[in-house]
């Protein structure tokens, strides 16, 4: 084989390996069939099905409102100790709070769910609050590991910025809080969404540690769709799969045409 042949070829079953499941699944969601294994024909189903399906459609309901939310606290609190561990290199500690703010990048989910479960139940017996499991206490619990994706994406952006134009607005008499929304803000606001973006996405794919700190009523959509695949995979949960899949694509494609767009301006 020649050497100009190889990595295309690798590439190509690589792709294939990744692609043919998704678009398998895609194909099966218009199954007539209630057999996945068995094609019984074309037809759309399905998709009817799911949208009258009350349990998945208040569970994606719960699911977008938990990331939203989630994902605007992991970006605050993240850019908070970014700006930390950036700007201020001498303060006392950095070292622990480096090591507490990357720790749940390393920790296994399963450790970080029981745990977060283990303090929410001690501070229920300590002080009330959170009163059982629910919506509020996936926030906190997403939050808490969110926030370190966002802060590695918002110190690296920090650290390879140009501090000398924050050095001359605040030599023109520009005060702190000023240099930070006039200058520093839109300077880093790419990797705020970023940032934002990645938070959503591990939020709304999260299930190990929504399982441990979840309750009645607060079911988010990975835990309903494990729920269902346990007992055998539906044409209905391929159809949500496809829908998500759909979403993903149309996403990328927005995000590449602005890019390219920009590219040639």
């Amino acid at each position: 084989m020649k050497r100009g042949l190889f990595l295309p070829i690798v590439s190509f079953l690589g792709f294939l390996f990744l692609y043919i499941p998704i678009v398998s699944l895609v194909i099966f969601s218009f199954n007539s069939s209630k057999l996945v294994t068995v094609w019984g024909g074309w037809s759309t189903k399905w998709y009817g099905e799911l949208l009258n399906d009350p349990q998945i459609l208040g569970a994606a309901w719960i699911s977008l409102k938990i990331g939203v939310v989630s994902a605007t606290l992991a970006t605050v609190l993240g850019t908070i100790a970014a700006m930390v561990l950036t700007r201020f290199g001498r303060v006392r500690g950095r070292g622990l709070l480096t090591g507490m703010v990357t720790a749940p990048l390393v920790m296994p989910e399963v450790i970080t769910g029981l745990s977060l479960l283990l303090l929410f139940v001690a501070m229920e017996a300590m002080f009330g609050w959170p009163a059982g499991r629910g919506m509020l206490t996936i926030i906190i619990a997403h939050t808490t590991f969110c926030m370190a994706y966002v802060a590695v994406v918002v110190q690296s952006r920090l650290t390879d910025m140009d501090d000398s134009i924050e050095e001359a607005a605040s030599d023109l008499g520009a005060k702190p809080v000023r240099v930070f929304f006039d200058i520093t803000l839109p300077m880093i606001a790419p990797a705020l969404i970023s940032g934002w973006l990645l938070a959503f996405t591990l939020s709304l794919d999260d299930l190990v540690i929504a399982s441990f700190v979840s309750g009645p009523g607060a079911s988010t959509l990975p835990m309903v769709i494990f729920s269902k695949v346990r007992l055998g995979v539906t044409p209905e949960i391929n159809a949500l799969a496809t829908l998500i899949v759909v979403v993903v694509a149309i996403g990328i494609s927005i995000s590449w045409f602005f890019m390219r767009k920009k590219a040639k301006t």
